[in-house]
């Protein structure tokens, strides 16, 4: 019976490595392909950016504050992708003197997510040549990477699934079916998730197995490390999104001063909307939902639900 679970598991990560070959692609030649970034279209759809949600705001105003946030939404990819990285090639080791078709999966989905960062590092580069200058991400990829590993794996890769998950949604959803988006960062998300597809899947074979070797009170301890690791990633987005939000007041003040009140809104609703892309709606995902259900006490589900909720 062990024999053949363990060959199903195998069989399951041969099957990402054919998807992985399938769906591999170039970031010159298959997503840039000399192309630049047209300020005359949305970057990020109304359905991830909110922008709707502020009605005093023009059309060209709610244009570019998807721009601004769709270079923040490139960037915290990027972020995202430094500790994912370093935790599946820490998590190989399982694999080193076992399954080598799980190991050559696990390599090959690290070797995709170094491309990713390679392109969001480039898409932000390309993205300061036609944007007004001011914009900053202010976190240091490492040392969030850093703070973010000390947590236990267990929750770590609870993280690493939620954030994988809604890429696809995100684009499917929101940013397939937007005309009025750019054609350039709607490739680069196309082609982002279709890779990203085969991490989601290595994410549940992986976790489970971790999973395991847990006794009931370090799972319980884990939970905690979930929550904690919510709470510190909406700390990120909470300044992220005050920043993002001065850099489009300074440049949208010289043409028509806001009001205090509307500031405040917008400080609201962007970090919000932050919420809503990076967590609530990885979370919320079902493949997540039955994952955590799987693994999850009745109680434990109860304290995540209710750290979430304050989210709302």
């Amino acid at each position: 019976m062990e024999q053949q679970a363990a060959n199903l598991q195998s069989l399951s990560y041969s099957r990402c490595i054919d998807i992985s070959k399938r769906v591999r692609w170039d970031i010159e030649s298959d997503v840039i392909r000399g192309r630049h970034f047209d300020m005359t279209k949305k970057f990020l759809p109304d359905g991830i950016s909110k922008v709707n949600g502020f009605e005093f705001l023009s059309s060209e105003e709610k244009r570019f504050l998807s721009q601004v946030q769709g270079r923040t939404y490139a960037n915290m990819f990027g972020f995202v992708e430094r500790f994912i990285v370093a935790k599946i090639l820490e998590l190989t080791s399982n694999h080193w003197l076992g399954d080598q078709v799980a190991l050559k999966a696990m390599v090959r989905f690290c070797d995709e997510e170094i491309k990713h960062q390679e392109l969001f590092r480039k898409i932000d580069e390309m993205m300061a040549e036609v944007m007004p200058p001011g914009y900053q991400f202010l976190f240091n990829p490492d040392e969030v990477a850093a703070a973010v590993l000390s947590k236990s794996t267990w929750s770590v890769m609870a993280l690493i699934l939620e954030i994988e998950l809604f890429t696809r949604e995100h684009y499917m959803k929101s940013m397939e079916p937007d005309e009025e988006m750019s054609d350039l960062y709607k490739d680069i998300f196309l082609f982002h998730w279709k890779e990203e597809t085969t991490h989601a899947m290595i994410d549940e074979l992986e976790w489970p197995l971790i999973d395991k070797k847990l006794s009931p009170e370090e799972r319980d301890r884990a939970v905690g490390d979930v929550i904690d690791l919510v709470t510190d990633v909406d700390g990120i987005l909470k300044a992220q999104s005050a920043s993002d939000v001065d850099y489009f007041i300074e440049h949208v003040g010289g043409e028509r001063p806001l009001a205090e009140d509307q500031r405040e809104r917008l400080k609201t609703g962007v970090h919000q909307a932050y919420r809503w892309q990076y967590i609530l709606s990885g979370v919320g995902h079902p493949r997540f939902v039955s994952m955590l259900n799987a693994l999850t006490t009745e109680e434990q589900k109860q304290r995540l639900t209710g750290a979430l909720s304050t989210l709302l």
